[in-house]
């Protein structure tokens, strides 16, 4: 088991971008990939708002991405990580594959959508449930969907689903919307168009369909306790995320999951633990933007090569 200077857990924007400062810096940064290589961003088939790239699918940015690294000299590993020793340096990871230590550690594991937890839900994953409209849109083309959720994320969801489904029932535990006021007023006009239908003060209380058709209609309940019966053919679920930092849960601090930075003044990244940074989702639940991840990743590298230079 050799040790090495940093090592990165995690393959996606903030990963990636971590190991390109980390190796030229110098430091011979290792990445742990994680399941897939390029984290979740390459489920995206299609991305706007990448500075420099008009439109480029989330598979080919990451591609680009994951190539600079390695061009530079990063060493990038397919495994998963499930456990970590961060009592001591050098830290201690062990994977499905192996055992490595690193003098310093980037967490950049990112997080994943938050689902209702209903038994019919898990049965209709990917045969009509989904969690990302902009990779599974397209299979509801001019067909009625339900969008879960009340937040930024549901809302935008709804907005790109209106232009493709021929309606789209935006489902909401409260009364009102609890987004950036320029979403709701994109969101009230296609209500006024006729292609976004609000199920206020409602939950989603079973999802109904067959194995051989799909889902074919949520089951909703409203806080007076009447239920009642929409008819849809895709279900988006847009309730938030959970962070992917379970094997850290009780070494670094965390809010609700997610990991808290900016411990050490020094360091913007640094967690709890001196010389364990984190980057990206899993340390960030306000933005979760691939260019935010991505500039996080950047600042860990760095905040670990000074860390090294001033700890070695």
């Amino acid at each position: 088991m050799s040790k090495n200077k940093i090592i990165i857990i995690g393959s996606g924007p903030a990963g990636c971008t971590a190991a390109i400062y980390a190796a030229r810096a110098n430091l011979n940064p290792v990445v742990i990939t994680g399941m897939s290589e390029g984290g979740q961003l390459i489920q995206t088939p299609d991305i706007q708002n990448w500075p420099g790239e008009t439109s480029i699918s989330g598979y080919d940015l990451m591609e680009k991405m994951i190539n600079h690294a390695k061009s530079l000299g990063a060493e990038f590993i397919s495994d998963e990580i499930h456990e970590a020793d961060l009592s001591n340096r050098p830290f201690t990871l062990k994977g499905d594959a192996g055992e490595y230590q690193a003098d310093t550690l980037v967490i950049a594991t990112g997080a994943n959508p938050r689902y209702l937890g209903l038994e019919s839900e898990e049965k209709f994953k990917g045969n009509g449930v989904s969690a990302c409209a902009t990779c599974d849109g397209f299979f509801f083309r001019n067909q009625p969907v339900a969008v879960i959720g009340g937040g930024n994320t549901a809302l935008t969801e709804a907005l790109y689903l209106a232009d493709i489904c021929s309606n789209v029932y935006l489902v909401h535990r409260r009364d009102e919307f609890r987004a950036e006021k320029a979403v709701i007023d994109r969101v009230q006009q296609k209500i006024t168009e006729g292609k976004i239908t609000p199920v206020y003060n409602a939950v989603v209380s079973d999802i109904l369909g067959s194995d051989l058709q799909g889902v074919s209609g949520v089951r909703v309940k409203y806080k007076d306790g009447k239920e009642e019966e929409i008819s849809v053919n895709g279900v988006f679920v847009a309730i938030g995320h959970i962070p992917n930092t379970g094997i850290f849960a009780d070494q670094v601090q965390t809010d609700e999951g997610t990991i808290i930075t900016g411990t050490d003044p020094k360091y913007r990244t640094s967690t709890s633990v001196p010389g364990v940074f984190a980057a990206g989702d899993c340390a960030d639940s306000h933005y979760r933007q691939a260019i935010t991840s991505a500039g996080t990743g950047c600042q860990s590298a760095l905040d670990a090569e000074k860390f090294l230079q001033e700890n070695n």
